[in-house]
């Protein structure tokens, strides 16, 4: 079983200090897949004139953007950190970033519009365009602390996550959430790529995962574990639904999650198709015509 952590001590517009180096705001946008809200993380020293980065400015809301104004008053904001360009992380990138003079950074968008379900709030923001594009590795520095861009694809094809050297933390985004497992939805949401991510999250031996969403995994090693567990799991109840004679992820998918909300049974049939098509690659599964969501799925 995972260890979810969701106890979340917070307010919506508070600026709270959660570690020597970083300070969380959350935004007023909970729902079924953002958890309490959208959690902006300034980086830096709380003392006035201080060099600070912002992660994740989140929606479009003017209530947080005066809040995440407020919170930085009196300091300088040196960047402004985008872990991918999901709507409940990338719009108010650019109006906050005017309002404090600082560039905009994350990976490059998607190179086409990708919209996956209607019944996931995932879309992304059209409109995002960064002022320096990352692709991983790249170091972000000022006197009191260092970030390192860590791509880590699959929740979304250009997810970025950032590490905070001095106190060994991740600011996951997505990636991994305390609260919940991610969705990975097709067609830009990438199954392969994300288990591959979750390799290189667990090789790096972090003491604390910031998640955009929800409170901080305080203890990653175990967490991380049974997040990959549980993905190996579902992997092969997959298998074991097509092995029973369901040829359809319709047909699969309220057998699969049938302890979980009917309405939860859309995005839950994304996952499904992320594991089908990890699994067609692979070559243990076979898709006719082609591996779409609506596809007749035989073993291979």
């Amino acid at each position: 079983m995972i260890p979810f952590v969701r106890e979340f001590d917070f307010a919506y517009g508070r600026c709270d200090a959660v570690s020597p180096l970083i300070r969380r705001v959350v935004a007023e946008n909970p729902g079924p897949f953002t958890f309490t809200g959208t959690g902006t993380y300034i980086v830096g020293r709380s003392s006035r004139g201080a060099p600070v980065a912002v992660i994740d400015p989140g929606p479009p809301d003017a209530r947080h953007l005066a809040a995440l104004l407020a919170a930085v008053e009196g300091q300088r904001v040196t960047h402004v950190l985008v872990t991918h360009t999901h709507r409940d992380h990338a719009p108010l990138a650019r109006p906050f970033a005017e309002a404090v003079g600082a560039p905009v950074l994350a990976a490059r968008p998607p190179a086409r519009t990708v919209h996956v379900s209607a019944a996931l709030d995932e879309d992304h923001d059209e409109a995002f365009v960064p002022d320096v594009v990352l692709s991983g590795g790249e170091e972000i520095a000022e006197e009191d602390w260092t970030l390192e861009a860590l791509a880590t694809p699959g929740h979304a094809s250009n997810h970025m996550a950032f590490v905070l050297r001095e106190e060994n933390a991740l600011f996951s985004g997505d990636h991994v959430m305390g609260w919940s497992t991610t969705v990975v939805a097709p067609p830009d949401g990438d199954m392969t790529a994300y288990m591959a991510s979750l390799e290189t999250v667990m090789a790096r031996g972090f003491d604390t995962l910031w998640p955009t969403h929800g409170a901080p995994v305080r203890d990653p090693g175990p967490f991380l574990a049974a997040y990959r567990e549980h993905r190996l799991e579902r992997e092969a109840q997959v298998l074991a639904r097509l092995a029973a004679g369901d040829r359809r992820i319709v047909e699969m998918t309220p057998r699969l999650y049938a302890a979980v909300d009917e309405r939860l049974w859309p995005a839950a049939s994304m996952s499904v198709w992320a594991h089908l098509i990890a699994l067609e690659r692979a070559g243990r599964v076979a898709a006719d015509p082609a591996p779409t969501l609506d596809a007749v799925w035989i073993p291979a």
